[in-house]
């Protein structure tokens, strides 16, 4: 009899360990992520989050199977003391393990961040909040940090040179210093040995380059053209003539949907006004291409130095040596204008 007992006392004892053992194993190895239609999500943990809110961002977007045994191996782990910000990619299937070990380290999934044609730095603030934590207004606020911008030998004139059109892969809670700085750094790959040595040879800065190419990218659509045009101002800069560039104008008044530049716009008292300042302006009017940018320090060799869109509209220009010659043009542009009633 005695003997019974203590058969029965050790296979409860077993049995005991097998369920805990189940319930350790269900906590730990089996699969909790249950994603029913996707395969993976990506999971965005703001800065400053704490334990409870990972677990609410969880509990919103209805991640687990079981979220009291992810929370109890979250604790185990340490997890609550070491959350990290960014975005992460939640595979379906995952076990609590694999799960807390992931969030627990930090390998965030990093962004594609693509930024081409922009204007102004505020379009240029709202395209980058879109894509990553930091928002539009502490972007923007960057851009006009003097002290920030003086440690990187940039002013408000020349911080806009710096920003290179591109995809760049960066983490989702990159700050808005932090994306300026990384886009400095970029600026300087981009500017390798050989752009640097035909920048030297062409007599310009890189930050020269950048702002003659806004202007080139302004000028035209046609990728075809731009080295001519790069061409004729940089013979008007050697000659000491004026750029009398139209997208400067329009620049300095604040309004680059201006369709047809008047008197009154060519009057505007701006250091960008290149009519009535000579040399280039102080800084990029635009983010430049990189078709541009290289057409710049290519630019093609030739005498012209005037330049008109063509009467026909084609987005193409005609060219000439001589100022009566543009004139002709110029006569036959303004003529199409009217005819099509655009007189602003």
């Amino acid at each position: 009899m005695r003997r019974i007992i203590v058969i029965i006392f050790f296979l409860v004892l077993l049995l005991t360990a097998l369920v805990a053992a189940g319930s350790m194993y269900n906590r730990i190895w089996r699969s909790n992520v249950n994603l029913s239609q996707d395969r993976e999500m990506d999971l965005y943990i703001p800065t400053g989050s704490g334990f409870e809110d990972v677990l609410q961002l969880l509990a919103g977007q209805d991640v687990l199977r079981d979220t009291s045994s992810f929370r109890w191996l979250a604790i185990q782990k340490n997890y609550p003391n070491h959350v990290h910000p960014g975005k992460y990619r939640i595979r379906h299937g995952l076990n609590n393990n694999q799960l807390v070990g992931l969030l627990r380290s930090g390998r965030q999934e990093p962004v594609e961040l693509v930024f081409n044609n922009i204007r102004t730095p505020r379009k240029l603030a709202e395209t980058v909040a879109a894509q990553i934590e930091a928002d539009s207004p502490g972007i923007l606020s960057v851009f006009f940090d003097s002290a920030l911008l003086a440690e990187h030998q940039l002013t408000l004139e020349t911080v806009y040179g710096v920003f290179i059109p591109n995809t760049y892969e960066i983490y989702w809670n990159t700050s808005s210093s932090q994306f300026l700085e990384r886009m400095i750094r970029e600026y300087r790959i981009f500017w390798n040995e050989k752009r640097l040595a035909r920048a030297r040879k062409i007599g310009l800065s890189p930050m020269e380059v950048m702002t003659l190419a806004s202007i080139v990218d302004e000028e035209t659509l046609k990728t075809e053209e731009e080295a001519r045009i790069a061409g004729l101002y940089m013979n008007r800069l050697k000659q000491g003539m004026r750029l009398q560039a139209d997208p400067t104008v329009k620049f300095a008044s604040g309004d680059m949907t201006i369709t047809r530049v008047l008197k009154k716009h060519l009057a505007i008292e701006s250091p960008y006004n290149t009519y009535r300042h000579g040399g280039l302006p102080p800084g990029p009017i635009v983010i430049p291409s990189v078709s541009a940018i290289d057409a710049v320090l290519n630019y093609e060799r030739h005498r012209y130095l005037y330049m008109c869109a063509r009467e026909d509209f084609s987005g193409f220009h005609n060219f000439a040596n001589t100022l009566s010659q543009h004139n002709k043009n110029a006569r036959s542009y303004q003529n199409a204008l009217n005819r099509r009633k655009i007189f602003n």
